[in-house]
């Protein structure tokens, strides 16, 4: 039987590891609570037409690519942890023009401003993510403990999905865009200064470190997987491109954690291909629901079926990428899944806003992206990762 079941280690938990964990959720988040509300800031106060509140929430997607070949080459002749804090503040900045933009009241502001912003939030976004998962955390961890430190560090950033955006959803019902945006630009300070409390050995620079390359930034040899990555996560954007509301993402919380129960009891020495499979039809599952059943327990139904599909697809897919890599390249895989998953959510978010104007067709696009996603894992990609894994 071709299983696996991640092991725990009680010493794993340290203090260190603990804050490097909250700091990547606090990242998360901070950005992840702008995914509800700011479409709809742009649209109802900035007076955007849905094309172009769509073409800059996919831009996010460009921006997490534009610091990635320099990201070993920044970590190698800088502080490691000095570049991800100084990424995280630029981010903070990023943010606060938001505030800037929205306090100008009655007047026009030029798509092309909001797009630089979005390109360069998710800019500084990658890179702080890079250098956090794949340097910083791993730096925390003996080197036994690593696969297991990356999958249990990733649930963090993972449990923000649902986090951020109910947290924005709450502030701006009952505050207005403004508390969203300042909570944001604090969640993305403390997360700087969780990382600032941990102390990261300096290490010399390595030999002939080129300023561009694809280490810490790419995986090619992942590319197969990485697309079948991205089809699920751009049907995941596409179903958050509709409006949901905070008990949806409450419930998808809910999810998450039964998919931690999940892992640990029913998928224990489960076949490696059922969790995926598993985790796609519970996907499948959750877009059909509200596509066709628009009855209130659907909406209780669905986002626990979303949160425990996106768990169970996200821990697995996570551990390909590293299987995929020499032990040398464990930080380029991890780079490799978050550029798959962030990239993938945010053109899904920019698709579902773009090209369409109401629910039923988005949730039809992801229902048939979902479908073929399946059957290229099913008919493709599994066999491809297990004939080259490396480990």
């Amino acid at each position: 039987m071709n299983s696996q079941n991640t092991p725990v280690h009680v010493r794993l938990w340290h203090r260190d590891f603990w804050l490097m964990s909250f700091a990547n959720m606090l990242l998360a988040m901070s950005v992840y609570m702008l995914i509800p509300v700011m479409p709809v800031w742009l649209i109802e106060t900035e007076h955007f037409t849905m094309y172009q509140t769509g073409m800059v929430m996919g831009a996010f997607a460009i921006g997490l690519f534009l610091f990635g070949t320099f990201c070993n080459y920044l970590v190698q002749y800088f502080r490691r942890n000095k570049v991800c804090i100084v990424s995280i503040i630029l981010l903070a900045s990023c943010v606060f023009a938001l505030y800037y933009i929205h306090g100008l009241h009655n007047q026009y502001v030029e798509v092309r401003v909001i797009l630089i912003q979005r390109i360069l939030l998710g800019a500084f976004y990658g890179l702080a993510q890079m250098v956090l998962a794949s340097t910083l955390i791993i730096d925390t961890s003996e080197s036994f403990q690593r696969t297991e430190a990356n999958h249990s560090s990733a649930w963090f950033s993972r449990l923000a999905l649902s986090l951020g955006p109910l947290t924005g959803l709450v502030l701006f019902n009952y505050m207005g865009f403004d508390a969203v945006v300042l909570s944001s630009i604090i969640l993305a300070v403390a997360s700087a200064a969780f990382i600032m409390t941990v102390n990261i050995p300096f290490r010399s620079p390595d030999d002939n470190v080129h300023v561009c390359s694809l280490d810490r930034f790419f995986l090619p040899q992942a590319w197969p997987l990485m697309l079948n990555f991205m089809l699920i996560s751009v049907a995941v954007g596409l179903l958050l491109s509709i409006s949901l509301s905070d008990r949806y993402y409450g419930v998808m919380m809910a999810g998450f954690l039964l998919a931690l129960l999940a892992q640990r009891f029913v998928f224990r020495d489960a076949e490696l291909k059922s969790e995926a499979v598993t985790g796609l039809i519970l996907l499948l599952a959750a877009l059909l629901m509200i596509y066709t059943r628009p009855l209130p327990i659907v909406w209780y139904l669905s986002p626990l079926c979303l949160g425990l599909a996106i768990g169970i697809i996200g821990s697995r897919f996570l551990l390909f990428f590293i299987k995929l890599s020499r032990h040398c390249k464990r930080g380029t895989s991890q780079s490799t899944y978050m550029l798959g998953w962030e990239s993938g959510l945010a053109l899904g978010i920019g698709l579902g806003y773009a090209a369409f104007e109401e629910a039923d067709p988005t949730l039809l696009c992801a229902i048939i992206l979902t479908i073929i996603a399946l059957l290229v894992y099913h008919l493709y990609t599994h066999q491809w990762f297990v004939n080259h894994k490396n480990r």
